[in-house]
């Protein structure tokens, strides 16, 4: 990746978020299709990369184009897709795809968080349209670049956060826009994750490398270590190096309406604690408050200074009182209340079933009239849909999808900064962020943090005994690292 890259300006930037809500508009949806100088009814030549878990539903609800090229480091775990379109040609390196099968229109990319952004650039260099599954990158500069990118070659793209096309955060959006709760200085968002191990010591020996896995191909720019089941497949997420924990997981897809609703852009300062976490793993359980400058009103309803509160592995936020016992708060993925000065809005996650508090609110409610474009069955293959016809239609003249980069980039940079937080939480303070510049402002180059780096227990004649080691690290070179990571030898110029 090339480090003299510019990034974009902050007038820039927040002027594609400001165009991005706007782009959630209400524009005909018979846009005229055609990949240049195509019909509407040519398609999609499509490649997938990373195709054994979710790259294979995403394909499943692309089929109405062409499947080409399947990419995938382990032929084992992709052997369902590699079934399902046997026609397609197989690879396990998608820089070789890329560089031999010329016909590819298009690249689906549901791979580890800390491959996401590398093939997404290349392929967006080459001109190719990009589906990325969320979160949308391991890092903030991967984030801001993606968004730039596709900006500069003028691309469609999507992130997999299907909710964001779906009807539940249309309705909170014009809800809250329509003035119905007052003005909103408080959310709180929430979630079950993580289902899987975090908090994990590393492995103290590597094991065989199974046959049809390319363990280097695996790590990509990641620091090199030896194979071991604990990473892959799916466990990946329990690693830093390879995920970004819970809130990483979930955040693009819960905080989702909460970023589109109150059109946020960068946080003022965010703030975390957590369970016991250490250098290699998340911790089981976080909380993370994000706060926010107030943006400009809007005609019904002004647009204050905002705190979000984020919960997971089982911490919730408190239990509103509108709420009768026994009622659910969200639902059993999790979700978020808004607070506003006239009432509160509550919904699941992925902004499913939005509510008024208390509920009974609802049998007398006149929503406002609908002013969103809608996407039909957004949850079953619409999100995807969307994208292809975003691919199809001429760039001077694209509606772009519902959570392209321009949209879904600052979402993911505001997810991600929590994710910092939570690892910077041994420096006691409410961090500062420059989100223009992408730096902290009140870390100093003489603060140190201390994590733990292993964490012992036993029971010794009946007594407990702990015999914890921690590692310490310069904090204003290890968040810069964390931000915009250095990638292993081989893949810095890609």
């Amino acid at each position: 990746m090339n480090k003299k890259m510019n990034t974009v300006s902050r007038r820039t930037f927040i002027g594609n978020a400001a165009t991005t809500v706007a782009g959630f508009t209400i524009l005909p949806s018979n846009v005229i299709a055609g990949l240049g100088h195509q019909s509407p009814g040519d398609k999609l030549n499509i490649a997938g990369i990373g195709v054994g878990g979710h790259g294979y539903v995403n394909l499943r609800n692309m089929e109405t184009e062409n499947i080409v090229a399947l990419c995938d480091v382990d032929w084992d775990y992709a052997d369902n897709s590699f079934k399902r379109w046997h026609s397609a040609k197989q690879y396990k390196d998608y820089r070789v795809m890329l560089e031999e099968q010329k016909d590819i229109d298009a690249v689906v990319i549901a791979t580890p968080d800390h491959s996401h952004a590398l093939p997404a650039i290349l392929a967006m260099r080459e001109g190719k349209h990009v589906f990325l599954q969320s979160p949308l990158t391991h890092s903030i500069y991967e984030s801001r670049l993606l968004s730039e990118t596709a900006q500069r070659f003028n691309v469609a793209t999507q992130m997999g956060n299907q909710g964001n096309s779906d009807e539940g955060i249309r309705r909170i959006c014009e809800w809250i826009w329509a003035g119905v709760i007052g003005e909103i200085t408080h959310v709180d968002a929430w979630t079950n994750r993580p289902t899987w191990p975090q908090f994990l010591q590393l492995p103290e020996r590597g094991k065989r490398v199974p046959r049809n896995l390319d363990w280097d191909l695996f790590l990509g720019p990641a620091k090199q270590r030896e194979y071991n089941p604990v990473y892959h497949p799916w466990s990946w997420r329990g690693w830093w190096d390879f995920g970004t924990g819970a809130l990483g997981s979930m955040g693009t897809h819960i905080l989702d309406p909460v970023f589109k609703a109150l059109m946020l852009h960068f946080p003022r300062s965010v703030e975390a604690s957590s369970s016991m976490f250490n250098t290699d793993s998340p911790p089981n359980s976080e909380f993370i408050r994000y706060e926010f400058p107030r943006r400009d009103n809007l005609p019904k309803v002004a647009m204050p200074e905002v705190s979000v509160h984020w919960y997971d592995g089982g911490w919730m936020p408190p239990r509103p009182d509108e709420l009768n016992d026994g009622e659910p708060m969200g639902d059993e993925n999790g979700g978020c209340i808004f607070h506003g000065t006239r009432g509160k809005i509550m919904c699941g996650a992925y902004a499913q079933n939005p509510t008024l508090l208390p509920v009974s609110k609802m049998e007398s409610f006149q929503e406002p009239s609908k002013s969103i474009r809608r996407i039909f069955n957004a949850l079953e293959g619409g999100h995807e849909q969307d994208w292809i016809r975003a691919c199809k239609e001429p760039a001077e003249r694209r509606l772009e999808a519902s959570s392209n980069f321009g949209y879904a980039g600052p979402l993911n940079e505001m997810v991600l900064l929590g994710v910092l937080a939570v690892r910077l939480q041994s420096l006691r303070r409410k961090l500062v962020w420059d989100g223009p510049n992408m730096r902290f402002n009140n870390i100093g180059s003489n603060d140190i943090l201390r994590i733990l780096s292993q964490y012992k227990f036993e029971v010794v004649n009946g007594n407990p005994r702990t015999n914890n080691e921690y590692a310490t690290l310069p904090a204003l070179q290890t968040a810069e690292e964390w931000i915009r990571h250095t990638y292993r030898q081989g893949w810095e110029q890609i």
